[in-house]
């Protein structure tokens, strides 16, 4: 019994530490700042990557709309979520990597974004991904749909 209580107090210790260095786990925004368009996946069903390039899981709308306006807007969609700051890049570059934290225990996720000019107006290429774990049960594909459907700018065509 005594034996039973010592692992389970070890065990307990141990998730304690562990959610504990994924909250205060430093950021390296160099690691991080993945430009979507060159298609790097993890391998693993925890990202979503829509856009233009090949492996994407889909294309993005193209938008009646400067690069750096479509650009603007996505940041701002970004940015007013909740848990959410930009990491590296800026709009003016038209390429940025933010991180949004999960609710309960602050897992990061990293979504980087490039606007890209298209047949009439502008597109973007978004590559969401969790940092830890193997699954996201499709919180990734989640974001990036939801916040493309926030885009309020006309769409080309």
């Amino acid at each position: 019994m005594k034996t039973a209580l010592i692992i389970l107090l070890f065990l307990v210790l141990l998730a304690v530490a562990a959610a504990i260095w994924i909250r205060l786990a430093p950021e390296d925004p160099a690691a991080r700042h993945a430009d979507p368009m060159e298609g790097a996946r993890t391998g693993r069903p925890n990202d979503a990557l829509i856009g233009p390039m090949a492996g994407a899981d889909g294309p993005a709308p193209v938008f009646a709309a400067a690069p750096a306006a479509l650009m603007a807007a996505f940041d701002a969609i970004a940015l007013g979520a909740p848990r959410t700051k930009l990491l590296a890049g800026s709009v003016g570059a038209l390429h940025a990597t933010y991180v949004q934290r999960s609710a309960l225990m602050a897992y990061p996720d990293y979504i980087s974004v490039r606007a890209i000019p298209a047949e009439g107006g502008a597109t973007l290429a978004i590559w969401s991904r969790s940092r830890y774990g193997h699954s996201d049960l499709g919180v990734n594909g989640k974001r990036v749909a939801d916040w493309m459907a926030r885009i309020d700018l006309p769409k080309a065509g």
